[in-house]
C-alpha cells in the first residue's frame, strides 16, 4: 500500500477530486495548507507573498493503483505553471478502521 500526497492550487482541486471519482477512487483527506517551491514565493508589483495557499490531498492506495491515480492528479491539476504543485509517494505499512478495528485499507 502507498500514501500519495498531493500538493496542488486550492482552485484545481475540484477538477482533480471528481476525476478520481469518476475513476472509482472516492477516499481522500483534504488539508489547507500553505507553502512554497522552489521559486520562493511570488511578487505582484509591491507585495511578495512568501507562503502560497495550497491544498494537500491523502490518498491511500494499493501498490498496483498508484501509477493510475498519479497520472489522474497530474493531468486534473496541470495549468503550466510555476506553483502547480508536488506528488509525493510514501510506503504505508499498516491500517486500521478505527469503527471495526479490522486491519484492511
Amino acid at each position: 500500500m502507498k500514501l500519495i500526497k498531493a500538493i496542488i492550487r486550492p482552485e484545481k482541486v475540484d477538477d482533480v477530486i471528481d476525476a478520481l471519482e469518476k475513476a472509482g477512487y472516492p477516499s481522500f483527506t483534504k488539508i489547507d495548507v500553505v507553502g512554497r517551491g522552489k521559486q520562493g514565493g511570488l511578487k505582484v508589483g509591491e507585495i511578495f507573498y512568501d507562503e502560497l495557499p495550497k491544498t494537500m490531498l491523502l490518498i491511500g492506495v494499493n501498490d498496483d493503483e498508484v501509477d493510475e491515480v498519479v497520472e489522474i492528479i497530474k493531468t486534473n491539476a496541470y495549468t503550466g505553471n510555476f506553483g502547480d504543485g508536488k506528488i509525493f509517494i510514501q510506503p504505508i505499512e499498516e491500517v486500521y478502521t478505527i469503527r471495526t478495528g479490522a486491519k484492511e485499507l
